[in-house]
């Protein structure tokens, strides 16, 4: 009964007479906030690093998806979130048409022939011709080329001699000094003439049969 009735007086105090208590927010410690903030960095840190390592993603950093319908695609990222896509066109090779060929008219030598000549007479200057002939390789129609051209010429004697060109011997050698090539007798020698002779067409004309064109369409060698 005694405690019922000290709490009935403490309770019927009044409110006026009551002893003023002020009361203060509470204030959140310096090293709670740092470790929040510290920890804030490292989630900020691991994100940035390592895009894959939380299922939170960057949106700095993006996996490409799918390629493009016409080839390969490459994808730069850039950290504003521009996509720069670039395509790989495709090419086709094709082979270069190859020239038509050209036909050049290949222009047909003319082949100049003789009347056959007779066999030689023995140690005949013809007889001579004839196996000067034969040592360069040419034929029976090289040699009736030659017969034919000399008898125009000179009629095959060793001192023919033109009155108005100067021209002497078997070949008709104009100058007939010429001849001295071929050996110091070439005014008398028929074989010397001959040589000097041959030597002139091979070097002019090629064959007896070239010279003799050569004479048939201009007159002379």
């Amino acid at each position: 009964m005694l405690m019922g009735r000290h709490l009935k007086a403490i309770d019927t105090v009044p409110a006026a007479s009551r002893p003023f208590v002020r009361r203060t927010r509470s204030r959140v410690k310096p090293a709670h906030f740092l470790f929040g903030f510290t920890a804030a960095c490292a989630f900020v840190l691991v994100t940035v690093v390592d895009p894959y390592s939380g299922a939170t993603a960057s949106p700095y950093f993006q996996i490409a998806g799918s390629t493009a319908d016409d080839g390969p695609a490459q994808v730069v990222l850039v950290a504003d979130g521009y996509t720069n896509t670039i395509t790989r066109d495709g090419y086709a090779v094709t082979e270069k048409p190859k020239p038509a060929p050209v036909v050049v008219a290949v222009e047909k030598k003319q082949s100049f022939t003789a009347p056959s000549a007779a066999v030689p007479d023995p140690g005949s200057a013809q007889a001579y011709a004839y196996d000067a002939v034969a040592a360069r390789g040419w034929g029976e129609d090289q040699y009736s080329c030659l017969v034919s051209l000399w008898q125009k010429e000179s009629g095959w004697r060793v001192n023919a001699e033109n009155s108005s060109s100067g021209a002497y011997g078997i070949p008709q050698a104009l100058p007939g000094s010429k001849m001295a090539t071929a050996g110091d007798d070439w005014a008398t020698n028929a074989g010397t003439q001959i040589e000097w002779g041959l030597g002139y067409i091979t070097g002019r004309y090629g064959t007896p049969c070239g010279a003799w064109g050569k004479s048939q369409a201009s007159g002379w060698y």
